[in-house]
């Protein structure tokens, strides 16, 4: 009988799902030594997890590929090395569905009570309010989170539900300046909600790209000034599949809007991207930020 808890069995479902047909019903025939056949991909899925007999167990199958278990962790909005061993990223999710802050429903949207996309800072409402303890720091890491998870989301080789994207999340004359090295410089400049939101999502969607944050301390710097944006700046790596493609910083202003519950949006953003050849060899591992406090003041003054 399955000894998985109810988050270890949604998170389980979920990477499965990631899973090729062929190696989804070859895991099946291991799982039961043959003993069971089954018609298609769900029934395939259930009888594993009631086979298993603890999410560790499946998690270290052969056939459960630590690329599958990195995908999952990236649409979880949880940050790991993209050289990490298996058996690290084993460790990591099983920390995550001890905790309780897995993602565990991943239904197609119509099938959640709630369909009505997320304003950036309903998410962060909670904890991300200017009062008396506000802490900056912890603000800027909870909005990463959550605007590389619904941003990932809709990258197709996850395989996940796309989640609710849109103009919403800026304010309409948000700008974005977009700098790429990658043997050339390329510099563009977007203005308007519309076009800011449709540029990143084609970066993402078209071109496949997974942006990973690093949340670790020396990768994530956040601002706050009395009257001014609070800025948040994020370094991190760039995937395609399998591949590190380079590394990205990220710099964003947020500003509350009162007519919205008081709710964070995005003003500006600084998106700078560049390519391994641009790197020197530089380790991709866990990039740091180069901006410093100074640079981010002169930002917001």
């Amino acid at each position: 009988m399955s000894g998985l808890s109810k988050t270890e069995r949604a998170g389980c479902t979920n990477i499965l799902k990631l899973m090729s047909k062929g190696h989804l019903l070859s895991l099946t025939d291991t799982v039961t030594n043959k003993m069971i056949a089954v018609e298609n991909v769900a029934e395939a899925s259930e009888t594993i997890l009631c086979f298993t007999k603890s999410a560790e167990e499946l998690l270290k199958r052969k056939k459960v590929h630590r690329d599958l278990i990195f995908k999952y962790l990236v649409g979880e909005g949880v940050v790991m090395p993209p050289n990490s061993e298996k058996h690290q990223l084993v460790k990591r999710t099983l920390e995550l569905w001890s905790s309780g802050k897995a993602v565990a429903d991943k239904s197609p949207p119509g099938q959640r009570d709630d369909t009505r996309p997320r304003t950036a800072t309903e998410t962060l409402s909670t904890e991300g309010k200017a009062e008396v303890g506000f802490d900056p720091q912890v603000l800027g890491q909870q909005f990463c989170q959550w605007f590389f998870q619904l941003l990932n989301s809709h990258n197709p080789s996850l395989g996940q539900p796309p989640q609710g994207w849109g103009p919403q999340h800026f304010w309409p004359d948000v700008k974005l300046r977009l700098l790429a090295k990658a043997g050339s410089e390329q510099m563009e400049d977007f203005l308007g909600a519309e076009l800011v939101s449709l540029r990143l999502l084609a970066l993402i969607k078209e071109e496949r790209l997974l942006l990973s944050p690093n949340l670790q301390p020396h990768g994530l710097r956040t601002l706050a000034s009395p009257h001014g944006p609070v800025l948040v700046a994020v370094a991190g790596t760039i995937h395609r599949d399998e591949a590190c493609l380079g590394i990205f910083e990220q710099i964003f202003g947020l500003i509350r809007s009162p007519l919205e519950n008081n709710s964070w949006k995005i003003k500006f953003m600084n998106l700078k991207i560049r390519g391994q050849d641009a790197l020197g060899g530089t380790d991709t591992v866990a990039p740091a930020l180069s901006y410093n406090s100074t640079d981010l003041q002169l930002l917001c003054s």
